[in-house]
């Protein structure tokens, strides 16, 4: 590319042929058909893609749903639980009281995904053809774009955004274009406003020398907030309350770090962890790669440091910049390609050798890393607990005994239409008596979840009928025959008790 253009090119940004449609399709088939299995699978990574969005959207329509302190506090916005809800009705219209509910907004997010592999295709076409094929390959079938696909939460989608916007933004861009790439970035921060200093080094960098193209981007933007504002106020929240009830919770009131402080450097010692001893190969490749779009590295860069400087971590709240790594090494392996390709002996073989080593390298580091193997069984336990209870004719009511609820997907996939009870060890109103209160209050219930070892504090009545692995130990079914009576168990309907321990 020329003049003041962010990127090289080899043709005019964004322009597809018949010779390159047919590629691009192929690997995007390719890219959905290794997501869908991902959707289907009933592994639950974060609880917040079931407590923070999915419930939400399921109480939209008119259900009993968990509300967590989240909500009861106001810090979450209704743009992503409304943009959730009709695939949930349509998941439950399929397959009423069902696990399409859940699993219909997981292929939503996954066919959503797919505007990384299209980027990463015309990102590599701005320096060639080549470039195009292997930035869009790698973002087909790299490990952590598959795992974090299907994901309902808010980093994937924002991710989602993020990338189609950057093609707007640069090359030469036209006032559509750039109205378009700011309607999306809005979108992308009311998603993840965490992204927000990485969506500004975006901007600065695509209008640094023509600064008046601003305007129509701002146009773009301030439509996305209207439409989220509308949809809270919809929903009787004042619009973007969240925000200020999120920082204010999560930054002056530190509430995140209830949930664990780590060290400046674990996000650099995760990628130590996921990517092994291929790291230097993607340093190597990154800084080779970054000729060809440095705006991506800048981006990548200002987010990760941005996360650094929040006490509380997790994977996921870097994705934007684990994206854009990625795809930066991946467009630095097609410049190793080429110079393989100018020795006439590797001509023929540089690509398939190329393609089959990021292939390999997808599938080896994807379990050589005990926390991604864990990954990849979170919450199955729990979903085969949940199924088995849902098909039990005979429940009546369900209580979860001193075992985290956040374990478990969702008070429809759990308890169906039966009551839902929580005996909480933090509860003031059973603090210090908790199996007594649990003894008096089983009449209205003849189902209970517990770990083993907290089967003696149970009702005799109750025996075991199966268990799995939930957490760092088995959970089991505990039955009895009979009736029974809400009345019994009214002051610890779920939602009651975790209003009273604020969770």
């Amino acid at each position: 590319m020329t003049g003041t253009s962010t990127y090289a090119a080899s043709g005019p940004a964004g322009a597809v042929d018949r010779s390159t449609a047919r590629p691009l399709i192929a690997l995007v088939t390719l890219a959905l058909a290794l997501r869908i299995p991902a959707a289907f699978w009933p592994n639950v990574i974060y609880p917040d893609e079931i407590f923070q969005y999915l419930e939400p959207a399921w109480r939209m329509l008119g259900h009993d749903s968990v509300v967590t302190w989240e909500w009861r506090d106001g810090i979450r916005g209704w743009f992503l639980p409304t943009l959730m809800a009709g695939p949930v009705a349509l998941g439950d219209w399929i397959a009423p009281g069902g696990e399409a509910a859940f699993v219909v907004p997981r292929l939503v997010a996954s066919c959503a995904s797919l505007s990384i592999v299209i980027s990463a295709w015309f990102f590599g076409a701005r320096v060639s053809r080549t470039h195009a094929a292997i930035a869009a390959f790698v973002a087909a079938i790299w490990f952590e774009f598959i795992m974090l696909a299907p994901r309902t939460l808010g980093e994937p989608i924002a991710t989602a955004l993020i990338l189609p916007a950057a093609l707007l933004l640069t090359d030469r861009p036209s006032r559509r274009r750039i109205v378009i790439g700011g309607a999306l970035l809005g979108l992308a921060f009311v998603c993840r406003f965490q992204y927000a200093p990485a969506i500004a080094i975006l901007v600065i960098g695509a209008f640094r020398s023509h600064w008046r193209n601003v305007i129509p981007l701002v146009v773009g933007g301030v439509i996305a907030l209207l439409v989220a504002a509308a949809i809270d106020a919809a929903h009787g929240a004042v619009p973007f309350g969240w925000l200020i009830a999120n920082i204010k919770q999560n930054l002056i009131l530190d509430r995140a770090a209830s949930f664990g402080l780590h060290s400046p450097l674990g996000y650099f010692i995760r990628f130590i962890d996921v990517w092994s001893w291929a790291i230097v190969l993607f340093l190597a490749a990154i800084w080779r790669g970054r000729r060809n779009a440095r705006l991506l590295l800048d981006v990548a860069l200002v987010n990760l440091v941005f996360h650094v400087l929040i006490g509380h971590k997790e994977e996921r709240f870097i994705f934007l910049s684990t994206v854009l790594l990625v795809i930066l090494a991946a467009l630095g392996s097609a410049d190793w390609l080429q110079a393989l390709r100018a020795r006439h002996v590797w001509r023929a073989w540089a690509f398939p050798v190329v393609a089959c080593g990021w292939l390999l390298l997808s599938l080896g580091l994807a379990g050589a890393s005990s926390d991604t193997r864990e990954y990849w069984t979170r919450g199955v336990g729990a979903a085969r607990l949940a199924a088995e209870l849902h098909g039990d004719a005979q429940r009546c009511g369900l209580a979860l005994y001193r075992i985290r609820f956040q374990a478990f997907p969702g008070l429809q996939r759990l308890a169906g239409w039966a009551p839902l009870y929580l005996f909480h060890p933090k509860d003031p109103v059973a603090e210090g008596r908790l199996s007594a209160v649990l003894q008096a209050a089983s009449p209205a219930f003849n189902r209970v979840i517990a770990r083993e070892e907290a089967a003696g504090d149970l009702p005799p009545d109750y025996t075991k009928r199966s268990c799995a692995p939930v957490g760092d130990t088995d959970a089991c079914i505990y039955i009895r025959s009979g009736s029974c009576d809400a009345s019994a168990a009214s002051r610890f309907v779920i939602n009651d008790v975790l209003s009273r321990v604020d969770n």
